[in-house]
């Protein structure tokens, strides 16, 4: 059974920087490319990062050159590496896999940046 578990979410004020992580189990997580998405209240959830197989990683651009995404093929994680946060980053952020035509998702952790 797919299963992805994030963490590492909280309250941060503006400037600050936060970490989150997704830990995926029941598949093979160095073969997929692995992703990010984030829904703040009363919006559509949206694409943030994601990043490949063979590490190339891809942005939305109003996160370009803040947020960073990695994986650890041997830990099954991926990362979500946060700087420079802005109170519009508020959201729940979600990890999502893609396997065929079956979409994945993990349970979510919030993010506030407020002061």
């Amino acid at each position: 059974q797919v299963q992805l578990v994030e963490s590492g979410g909280g309250l941060v004020q503006p400037g600050g920087s936060l970490r989150v992580s997704c830990v995926l189990s029941g598949t093979i997580f160095s073969i997929y490319t692995m992703g990010w998405y984030r829904q703040a209240p009363g919006k559509q959830r949206d694409w943030v990062a994601h990043i490949t197989r063979d590490d190339y990683s891809y942005y939305t651009d109003s996160v370009k050159g803040r947020f960073t995404i990695s994986r650890d093929n041997a830990k099954n994680t991926v990362y979500l590496q946060m700087n420079s946060l802005k109170p519009e980053d508020t959201a729940v952020y979600y990890c999502h896999l893609q396997i065929g035509t079956n979409d994945y998702w993990g349970q979510g952790t919030q993010v506030t940046v407020s002061s």
